[in-house]
């Protein structure tokens, strides 16, 4: 039988519960129990795959094309466990299913309420993961933050569950904020105080509390919030601020959080092995190298739109034993810029890198930009989907002389659709369906032996997840092979373009998949590993001038 532990946020959002849960399935698993995560998002959306990534963050995809909760990228970095669509529950998935069962009579003519019947379906769903995964504790994060409305049918499914399945195998962990007064130095619990009254007014008392701080929190501080919470003093663990998000397991640890959890889910007493995490904290805190990598982006004003790209941009650093500095460059500013302009923007990034995204006609003459810059000055170059297809456009452009080469995306009626819809894909955008056939989740390919690729894997056929609809037009890709850009990643099932290189360039490579979804710190992504050393190199070179 699964245990359960249910991680809830209070006072503010933007804690960090997702680094929370992720980092107490890191504790659990260096103590050798087998561990999954799933997030519960309170909004109505069905998924991620329609929101802005301005006001969500990045529409992180799994191996079985479910477009989720950026978390769960932070879960699966932290556990390092392949997670599925199931793992991560919206409302408009629970009501969706709660209507549409309803609509075929299932529920034999009851009158359909929250409780039983949502809180039943959010309990099924729960247990699906647990009983699909096999493993011993099943962690559960309820987004958004206690007091929210949309929240109430999750915590009340949660509240259920301990008398489902027994006190000795459920934990419920609060995370909250103690903020600090510069004006007095003082640290307040009172929003602590409150958040735990307003969880308790809905039936759950908290048997641990993490508290997020930029400062210590004194013995007296946790006695108080201990008395007024009603928890164990040592069951309020501080979480302080950290350098990076790969130290706070550590962190958690040394606060005693692995012990107390064995204590309440009535675990055998082991010792973790967090030798992994304390080296990759070691290499955080001593790099022996350096480099800047700028990320030429349309949403590069909320960083989480990139979180994964960030991630692995700094899992190949530590695979280098270096820290990447990340330049920020909005994309849309870039169109209007002269080439000067281009190269004083770029000249601090020792490497290059095109994200996927969306387009928009700025957005996508920026990157050109940006692309050419790299190409012509012998710049490390890394393009994802989107970046690929740019790269494409612009090498289309400058060296094969196609002017009005484009993607039918931006430009429907382009001379030069270099990049376009398949014909199968047409069909589905006529008939309306156009995202029922994106390529999302994990596709097989082919490497060339001898390219880059194929000596970054050490294999010739890897899987990696993709989420986009338009391809590299096979009709250009021997001009493209000509122009130096060659093919040597293919789809073997449909013979389409994965990964193009250019010959006769320090490190210039492009991926139709997003290789960032799959890497993690303690297994860099080998393409990430292969671009930072690169941009190590191209440092090395600019210094020693």
């Amino acid at each position: 039988m699964s245990k359960y532990i249910f991680i809830t946020g209070g006072v503010v959002s933007g804690l960090g519960k997702g680094i929370t849960a992720a980092s107490i399935g890191t504790l659990l698993q260096a103590r050798g129990h087998s561990v999954t995560i799933m997030k519960m998002d309170p909004y109505v959306n069905v998924d991620a795959g329609t929101m802005s990534p301005l006001q969500h963050g990045e529409v992180f995809v799994t191996d079985d094309g479910a477009e989720t909760d950026l978390d769960l990228g932070h879960y699966e970095r932290f556990i390092d466990r392949s997670l599925t669509g199931a793992n991560n529950i919206t409302t408009g998935q629970v009501y969706g299913a709660v209507i549409e069962r309803e609509r075929r009579g299932g529920y034999d003519g009851s009158t359909v309420q929250v409780i039983p019947h949502v809180t039943n379906e959010i309990k099924d769903r729960i247990r699906k993961v647990a009983t699909e995964s096999q493993a011993d504790i099943v962690l559960v994060e309820v987004g958004g933050t206690v007091g929210d409305i949309e929240s109430l049918p999750f915590l009340e499914a949660i509240r259920q569950f301990r008398t489902d399945v027994g006190a000795q195998n459920t934990a419920y962990i609060h995370v909250t904020l103690i903020p600090h007064l510069p004006m007095t130095g003082e640290l307040k619990t009172k929003p602590t105080q409150h958040s735990v009254a307003e969880l308790r007014s809905i039936g759950i008392q908290p048997d641990i509390i993490v508290c997020r701080s930029g400062y210590p929190l004194s013995d007296d501080m946790k006695e108080k919030i201990a008395l007024f919470c009603n928890v164990e003093k040592r069951a309020v663990i501080s979480n302080l601020d950290a350098k990076s998000i790969y130290e706070v397991p550590v962190m958690l640890e040394n606060e005693g959080l692995g012990k107390i959890l064995e204590k309440q889910l009535n675990l055998p007493p082991r010792e973790p092995d967090l030798s992994e995490w304390e080296e990759i904290a070691r290499k955080i805190a001593h790099p022996k190298h350096r480099c800047t990598i700028a990320i030429v982006g349309k949403y590069v004003s909320l960083h989480d739109a990139y979180k994964s790209v960030a991630e692995a941009l700094h899992h190949g650093g530590l695979a280098n034993d270096a820290s990447v500095d990340i330049l920020w460059v909005d994309s849309d500013k870039l169109c209007g810029a002269s080439r000067e302009q281009v190269a004083e923007i770029l000249e601090p990034a020792h490497g290059i890198l095109v994200p996927g995204g969306a387009g928009g006609k700025g957005s996508i003459e920026g990157k050109l930009k940006a692309i050419r810059y790299a190409r012509e000055n012998k710049v490390p170059f890394f393009g994802i989907c989107l970046g690929l297809q740019c790269a494409v456009i612009e090498i289309a452009r400058s060296v094969l002389g196609l002017e009005d080469a484009n993607s039918t995306e931006f430009d429907p009626d382009t001379a030069h659709p270099v990049v376009d819809l398949m014909p199968e894909q047409k069909a589905r955008e006529n008939a309306g369906d156009a995202r029922t056939w994106m390529r999302r989740g994990l596709y097989e390919c082919r490497l060339k032996p001898g390219s880059i690729p194929w000596k970054a894997y050490g294999v010739e056929y890897i899987e990696e997840r993709h989420r986009h609809r338009f391809e590299i037009n096979p009709m250009y890709v021997q001009r493209l092979a000509q122009a130096g850009f060659e093919p040597v990643g293919i789809w073997p099932a449909r013979g389409l373009i994965e990964i193009l290189e250019l010959q006769g360039h320090p490190w210039f490579l492009g991926t139709q998949f997003h290789p960032e979804l799959l890497s993690r710190p303690n297994r860099p992504h080998p393409l990430f590993r292969e671009f930072v050393a690169a941009a190590l190199r191209q440092a090395a070179e600019v210094q020693g001038q």
